[in-house]
């Protein structure tokens, strides 16, 4: 028997590799099925063989022990960024801190280009870490002059390419913004000429690079936020969305100042304005509905629409989905996403089902797989990709190994629901992406993640110290953020 330690770390293995373990998940007649003691075969980019013993020569086999080989994780709303909403979780009102410009602020880039990439390269190590294979990033605007660049993304795309994971791409764009008086009143300030110039870069991005690194660059089309948008914008991104064939991620539904703003603006539910503009179909992906009405959901299931279902985000900002189960069950496709930090898949699938359970009031509301689920296939049901999410012969070599072992885990009994109760992104041991092998044990191909941690910390901080000049009233920073207990 070999061992992992044989594998070279950013390398795909040459010849025929065998990986096995106590359980393996498996993929038949579309759903996924567990195999004690099953084994996977994987060659070059691709799955040969997913289920009970292999008879077929291999060059080598690995065997994990008490663990789970798992397809790879798909975020459908990635963060790549340093995450600031630490900062608010417990400074409140968040708007009063950054997270809406004062009329007074004149925006600017708080990062140059060499931190713009290393914080991409630093969160796309983070998911791999985590045993995500499949991301869709997401970025804050709230320290931008106005949208995403080319030039970070095209980093971004490189930095993928050198750590072996696969990405969704395409700069945000924006035509609008909101932004607070003096006196404490939201406004919605638009320059249509940005957003369409925004637009342009995002279709130039894309044509560039999708295809790129055997595939594991795609392109995505990501204008912000729903209220940030002009009608004609929206309708373009949609037009340009068929031209290219990719996915367009909206954040909709997911705040009280939106709904409040679009029915002010346009007298609509976001699901309602985007009806109405033709613009809501299949290849929409819609973080995060949970200010989505009863009359949206059907829009959404008439539609195709996908949910982006950040549970662990909405929750600790007071919403929840309402709810998973009776959404699913309307017929409209949910996948996972962790819009946070760390970006810990499985702790977002347990809040996710504790919410769901409350909001249903049963404890059978869904189950821990309905969640494992939305994190696979799910998330490739909304990519329209049907080779990610799932092992089975033909699928793409995309794989978790997840251990059952972790002394700190509650005993195994069935796996998946195991690593729902007691797991965490720390027990991910080895990530293949494309029949690569992209981290292990804890350690990603081309990256020092000791070095990398103090650089995120040290940026992260000169950050935090610019927060004056985009907070409301322009208060010093202690006020801004005040420590937990008083500091002695």
């Amino acid at each position: 028997m070999d061992t992992l330690d044989e594998l070279t770390l950013g390398l795909r293995p040459k010849g025929r590799s065998l990986l096995t373990a106590d359980w393996l998940l498996a993929h038949r007649d579309g759903g996924h099925v567990l195999h004690r003691r099953g084994e996977l075969v994987i060659e070059g980019n691709r799955v040969l063989y997913a289920g009970p013993r292999f008879d077929g020569p291999v060059a080598r086999r690995i065997d994990f022990g008490a663990a789970l080989i798992s397809p790879g994780l798909i975020d459908l709303d990635a963060l790549s960024d340093l995450d600031t909403y630490s900062l608010v979780l417990d400074n409140q009102p968040g708007w009063s801190r950054g997270r809406i410009c004062p009329e007074t602020y004149t925006p600017y880039e708080m990062y140059s280009q060499g931190e713009l990439a290393f914080q991409k390269r630093y969160s796309f190590a983070t998911l791999l870490l985590n045993g995500i294979t499949t991301a869709l990033p997401i970025a804050s605007l709230y320290y931008r002059e106005w949208a995403e660049t080319a030039a970070e993304f095209d980093a971004a795309a490189d930095a993928a390419i050198d750590l072996g994971l696969r990405v969704f791409l395409g700069p945000a764009y924006r035509s609008g913004g909101t932004v607070v008086d003096r006196d404490g009143a939201f406004h919605m300030r638009f320059n249509e000429t940005r957003g369409f110039a925004g637009l342009a870069v995002a279709r130039d991005f894309i044509r560039r690079r999708a295809g790129d690194g055997g595939g594991l660059v795609q392109g995505l089309l990501a204008p912000d936020r729903v209220e940030t948008n002009t009608p004609a914008l929206m309708q373009a991104t949609m037009v340009a969305a068929e031209d290219l064939d990719v996915p367009v991620r909206l954040h909709m539904a997911q705040g009280k100042l939106e709904v409040e703003t679009m029915r002010r603006l346009y007298d609509a539910t976001a699901a309602e304005w985007l009806v109405s503009l033709g613009c809501f179909n299949s290849r929409l992906i819609a973080p995060h509905g949970t200010h989505a009405t009863d009359s949206d959901i059907g829009f959404y299931a008439d539609n195709g629409v996908t949910i982006a279902h950040s549970p662990l985000v909405s929750a600790r900002m007071g919403s929840v989905l309402k709810s998973f189960a009776g959404i699913r069950k309307r017929g409209v496709n949910i996948g996972m996403a962790t819009d946070t930090a760390p970006p810990d898949m499985w702790m977002n699938m347990l809040a996710g089902l504790i919410a769901c359970r409350i909001a249903d009031g049963a404890s059978d509301a869904a189950l821990s797989a309905d969640f494992f689920d939305a994190a696979t296939l799910g998330g490739a049901r909304a990519l329209k990709r049907p080779d990610l999410g799932r092992l089975e012969a033909g699928a793409l070599a995309d794989i978790a190994i997840f251990r059952l072992d972790d002394p700190r885990m509650v005993p195994t009994v069935d796996p998946i629901t195991t690593l729902v109760l007691g797991g965490n992104g720390k027990i991910t041991e080895a990530v293949f992406v494309d029949g690569r092998l992209s981290m292990c044990r804890g350690q990603v191909a081309g990256m020092d993640m000791v070095q990398a941690r103090a650089q995120a910390q040290a940026q992260f901080d000169g950050l935090v110290a610019k927060y004056p000049e985009r907070s409301w009233r322009h208060p010093p920073l202690e006020q801004l953020f005040r420590p937990s207990f008083p500091i002695i």
